[in-house]
């Protein structure tokens, strides 16, 4: 007996929410009982003259008006700048990085040369043969 309770009280908050949306109308779907929602035919469309001059105006294949043609030319000249500017400031930064390379190499190679006649020189001739008397 306990369990036809529970399960009925259960059921119960489910049919009273079927009988409460039953009534309410849906906003994505209307049954066309209002009237004075609908939009009349004639604010949708406009007549055939109207629509002719609107193609007219500006088909697929006529030329474009000066307006358009130089904002055209004004977003592709910004493009090109933009890009212009990105491919200097890429290639100073190169020509930086190769500097600095070229500079560490330079001490390294000095500092290695430096490091070798020190080490073989004996003391007794001068560090470089062109300094050495002839004999």
């Amino acid at each position: 007996m306990a369990w036809t309770q529970t399960a009925l009280l259960t059921l119960l908050p489910f049919f009273f929410i079927l009988i409460v949306l039953a009534g309410v109308e849906s906003a994505a779907v209307s049954d066309g009982k209002d009237s004075e929602t609908k939009v009349s035919s004639k604010q949708i469309f406009m007549p055939a003259s109207d629509a002719s001059n609107f193609f007219k105006r500006r088909s697929r294949r006529s030329p474009k008006t000066y307006a358009e043609y130089y904002a055209e030319q004004r977003v592709k000249m910004g493009a090109n700048e933009r890009r212009r500017e990105h491919l200097e400031e890429q290639s100073n930064e190169h020509e930086n990085y190769l500097e600095e390379e070229r500079d560490e190499q330079y001490e390294r190679t000095r500092e290695r040369n430096e490091q070798w006649r020190e080490f073989h020189y004996d003391g007794l001739y001068p560090r470089y043969p062109h300094h050495r008397p002839y004999v």
